[in-house]
């Protein structure tokens, strides 16, 4: 496997070497002071360019970043295009994400000189690689502290606590139907997220909101205690109901010891009401079996 250092010599030499690209600047992890450097980091990578027609039309200018295993492009159907609404103004600036054979990954993009100044890319996790033309923005070093967890208000944290407890009314439902995708689905599109919001501001409420969770929670086992990390991994069931149930409890109590300490944090009440009115659900459409 090719070496960082191998890398970015490519990258730079390839934006170097080709009279289109103005600038490239580094996005992403790599970029990021506070993540811990490993093989499986993405080098995501922004050319600065006079127009972006020509890249998309031949791609020969990618052939010295290596064999290509597996590629998808901005336009895809299903793929991150359209998962973050980015299907359109190709003029303006475009990218692909790139496997290679050696493992290692580019997500990189080619953006014109108009499109780089509204920003629209980029973040404080910004690092210039090359400017050719003194086009790139003075920016301070990169940091993470546009993904810290965010304080919530009031009617923030009172609206989790609510849909926490009632989309797990779905799930019930969905259960006791026999409808394992629904309920699935469900669980993990609905309150899981929620539960995973809380956990969010728990953590914010411990480091004074100075802190990034990572994409899709990723660092959670580092910011979370041992105890609550361990609970967490017992909120994911399998296809069984009765585990699936169970996981379902673990996920009302840490929901709610977690919760109770961020509204304590925030100077709020936890509301009772909500997590009631679950219970008293599930027992009603039970018979009083299911979630006990």
């Amino acid at each position: 496997m090719r070496t960082e250092e191998e890398m970015f010599h490519i990258i730079i030499n390839t934006a170097r070497s080709d009279d289109r690209v103005l600038a490239a600047y580094l996005k992403g992890s790599r970029a990021n002071p506070n993540v811990l450097r490993d093989i499986y980091q993405d080098f995501d990578i922004m050319y600065v360019v006079k127009e972006t027609e020509s890249f998309r039309a031949d791609l020969s200018w990618m052939d010295p970043f290596g064999k290509v295993i597996l590629k998808q492009e901005q336009d895809d159907v299903f793929g991150y295009g359209d998962r973050f609404g980015l299907r359109s103004h190709y003029d303006r600036t475009y990218s692909w994400l790139l496997i290679f054979e050696d493992g290692n990954r580019i997500d990189i993009g080619v953006e014109t000189v108009e499109a780089m100044r509204e920003g629209s890319n980029r973040n404080k996790l910004f690092l210039p690689l090359l400017d050719k033309t003194g086009c790139l923005p003075k920016l301070p070093p990169p940091t993470d502290e546009d993904f810290y967890v965010r304080k919530p208000g009031a009617e923030q944290f009172r609206g989790c606590c609510n849909e926490f407890f009632w989309s797990l009314c779905d799930v019930a439902k969905g259960i006791f139907r026999d409808e394992l995708p629904f309920a699935m689905t469900t669980y993990y599109a609905q309150p899981h997220h929620m539960l995973e919001i809380m956990l969010g501001w728990y953590i914010g409420s411990r480091t004074d909101y100075s802190v990034s969770c990572g994409k899709q929670n990723k660092y959670f086992k580092r910011y979370l205690p041992e105890t609550i990390y361990r609970l967490y991994q017992q909120t994911f069931p399998d296809s069984s109901y009765a585990h699936f149930w169970k996981s379902m409890d673990t996920s009302c109590r840490l929901f709610r010891e977690t919760a109770v300490l961020v509204a304590e944090s925030l100077g709020v009440v936890y509301p009772e009401e909500y997590e009631q009115g679950f219970i008293t659900y599930v027992k009603a459409v039970s018979g009083g079996s299911g979630a006990d």
